[in-house]
């Protein structure tokens, strides 16, 4: 799932060298992606209104449903 995300974000900014994702799971069995990218390239990300981090999270929560897990996508620092 952390490639996936990667990947997609990866695709949207200029500097990739910057991206960093990573996973963090819980005891309950909830995964919590966080991304964080060069702070000129989060407007490009985020998008607006929020739309392309919601479409990131749409995207992300369909796939692992199919993998019958919780996972919430977090953008920032």
């Amino acid at each position: 799932m952390v490639e996936l995300v990667e990947f997609l974000v990866k695709k949207l900014v200029n500097d990739e060298q910057a991206v960093a994702v990573t996973q963090e799971e819980n005891e309950n069995g909830e995964v919590t992606i966080h991304v964080s990218v060069n702070p000129d390239d989060m407007g490009k990300v985020i998008g607006k209104n929020g739309k392309i981090a919601s479409a990131i999270r749409t995207f992300v929560k369909s796939v692992s449903s199919r993998e019958h897990k919780k996972v919430f996508v977090k953008f920032g620092e």
